[in-house]
């Protein structure tokens, strides 16, 4: 099903490298012409080209004809004719004259007509390079506006181009060596609010530059906090003494979203959906954008873009976007994620001068991870392995399985370990309060959450040590705690960890830190069903309380809250998105269901966050009050599931 994407706050643009011959316009303006008829089908709405296109940019000492000048103006004029009426913007590389002056400028096209027309700023004079020779720089530009067939078009690198419509894109540009100053024009435009920063270049290609001028368009889009596409110049660029390849590259925010194929001869062409809501959400958020202004005024030169609907986004949606898909890339996340929690168990140890931790061990995901970290911080401290006591406390809904986990893992680690049975105490408990104990309430499952805790805080206190939270960041989120019990402890390793990279980083220690038995176990730890374990287990002793089957798919949740939280996209956006990405692993209603169930608790368990411990931050997304997370209590998430269908 086709839906219109720039409601979401979606442009595509493409990127374009035409094949194309030097001085050979008519031949280029044919080439420029279906390369644009191609992107159209594509339903694109901004398109690129590279640096002096129309020409070629090795044109040297020939763009000092007139016959050629004269024949730029021509194929322009023709390009304006094909794509009148057309809402889409391209901007075209052409060498124009102007009092006198040659520039190296870029033309702005919309709907047939010339925005604005904008001129190279810091031309490239060295080695291989002789642009001085040719072209004057925006430095030496005495008039704003150019003479073009009666009409009168700005003429600046001062001009920023605005779309009227949604999702209100503003676009600035910038030439080539633009790129490479030290203080390139694409800072000012940032500032002035040019989230699209597009780039028309010819850059050659030498050995290892390719990796070099990947980097840099990412790290300026990240810079600018903005979507940075940058075109060059392909294969057919003379040869005489360098060659080209046609590398085009668009990156938003310090992440590449596609790339051409480099040494073509052939046109190649690269598309994606760029996120302006995206781009607008880090701005707003970043202090330090905030407070900057841009150094120079600027001209806003409004333009129009066709509404699109497509059934495909052209930018990768990660499902799991905590979780990198590339596997050495998980392997870096899982590594660094285990050394910061380390190090800030370490330097809690140290500040408060204990050796001794008390930890709830059920065997499942979370207290294994949490244990781990305890046991590779006295480790590395060089503490007593036996002052990590470990405690299993069964009740009612404790399974074989778990339990037996515990018991290796501690037997295997040579850690202190004891089991302390909660069912006299918890029976003891529901009776002095009246409650039976055959009702299978919250009452009677948050009482054995609470008897625990009591036990944990009373061994802590008893040994002189401190009780190691395990909770992670996808229960805090959505209040999967009890109040005054797992939800409390004196400090927190996993609350900056969400519930889908969990298993990961037991994976990751089981291969990196350990082998045989022990990583057999953790192993088998990573595949154990995620519960709570506070309802009876069945006749066989296995897990019948599943906390998915309760409050919903964990990688449905943690999808929802990194787009929540970190993207601050709208119900709306989240649900698109979800529906993009889990189409083949759930229905649609279903989705709709759980995402209404993640807003509820979301919202109604903020009173949990604004208590929790102290723990750690390990990713971009913490739901400390302290850290990142400021919401009131008893705000009302009504505003956020009355528009999800």
């Amino acid at each position: 099903m086709t839906e219109q994407i720039s409601k979401y706050g979606y442009v595509r643009l493409a990127v374009i490298s035409p094949e194309m011959r030097i001085a050979d316009v008519d031949f280029n303006t044919k080439k420029i012409l279906e390369a644009i008829s191609n992107c159209e089908k594509e339903s694109c709405q901004i398109i690129l080209f590279p640096e002096l296109n129309i020409t070629g940019y090795s044109c040297g000492d020939l763009f000092f004809q007139s016959k050629l000048l004269h024949k730029v103006k021509e194929s322009i004029s023709e390009i304006c004719s094909k794509l009148k009426n057309k809402d889409i913007l391209v901007v075209l590389g052409a060498p124009l004259k102007t009092r006198g002056k040659l520039f190296n400028t870029a033309v702005v096209i919309n709907n047939g007509q010339i925005l604005g027309i904008v001129p190279k700023t810091y031309l490239c004079n060295s080695s291989e390079y002789y642009e001085e020779r040719w072209f004057s720089s925006e430095y030496d530009r005495v008039n704003d506006y150019i003479q073009w067939n009666g009409q009168k078009i700005p003429f600046g690198a001062d001009l920023i181009f605005e779309q009227t419509d949604e999702p209100n894109s503003k676009i600035g540009i910038e030439i080539c060596e633009d790129l490479w100053a030290v203080k390139s024009p694409s800072l000012d435009l940032a500032l002035a609010g040019a989230q699209v920063l597009l780039n028309l270049s010819a850059s050659n290609e030498v050995l290892t530059k390719s990796e070099y001028r990947r980097e840099l368009v990412r790290m300026q889009s990240a810079r600018c906090l903005s979507t940075y596409a940058i075109c060059s110049s392909g294969a057919n660029e003379s040869s005489t003494d360098t060659v080209y390849s046609g590398h085009s590259i668009i990156a938003e925010n310090g992440m590449i979203l596609n790339e051409t194929v480099r040494f073509s001869f052939q046109t190649q062409i690269a598309i994606a959906d760029i996120d302006i809501e995206k781009l607008e959400n880090e701005r707003i958020k970043n202090n330090s954008f905030g407070i900057s202004k841009a150094s120079k005024d600027f001209r806003i030169i409004p333009f129009s873009l066709k509404n699109i609907r497509t059934d495909k986004l052209h930018r990768e949606i990660n499902k799991n976007p905590f979780v990198p898909k590339d596997i050495n890339s998980r392997r870096e996340v899982c590594e660094e994620i285990f050394a910061i929690q380390t190090t800030g168990l370490i330097q809690r140890l140290k500040y408060i001068d204990t050796k001794k931790i008390v930890i709830g061990l059920s065997g499942g995901l979370d207290s294994t991870l949490a244990l781990l970290v305890a046991y590779d911080a006295f480790k590395k401290l060089r503490y007593n392995l036996k002052n990590i006591l470990a405690v299993n406390m069964p009740g009612p809904g404790t399974s074989k399985g778990t339990k037996s986990n515990a018991e290796d893992l501690a037997k295997l680690l040579k850690i202190n370990f004891n089991s302390i049975s909660i069912e006299k105490s918890l029976i003891q408990h529901l009776t002095d309060i009246g409650h039976s104990e055959k009702s299978s309430d919250v009452t009677f499952e948050n009482a054995q959450a609470r008897e625990r805790t009591q036990i944990l805080m009373d061994l802590a206190n008893k040994n002189s040590g401190i009780v190691l939270g395990t909770g992670d960041l996808s229960e805090i989120a959505l209040g999967w705690s009890t109040y005054n019990a797992d939800h409390m402890s004196m400090y927190n390793v996993n609350s900056g960890v969400p519930k889908t990279l969990v298993k990961y980083i037991i994976q990751w220690v089981a291969e990196e830190k350990f082998s045989g038995k022990m990583s057999e176990v953790l192993n088998g730890i990573s595949n154990t069903p995620i519960s709570p374990e506070l309802l009876p287990a069945d006749s066989h002793g296995r897990i019948t309380q599943k906390t998915e089957d309760i409050i919903g798919p964990y990688e449905l949740h943690d999808f929802f809250l990194y787009n929540f939280v970190r993207m601050n996209y709208s119900p709306e956006k989240i649900l698109f998105l979800a529906n993009k990405v889990f189409s083949d692993s759930y229905r649609k209603n279903d989705i709709q269901k759980w995402l209404k169930v993640f807003y509820k608790r979301f919202f109604s368990n903020q009173f949990k966050r604004s208590c929790m411990p102290d723990g750690i931050k390990v990713g971009t997304v913490s739901l400390s009050p302290r850290a990142d997370w400021r919401m009131p209590s008893d705000a009302n998430y009504e505003l956020w599931i009355k528009d999800i269908l």
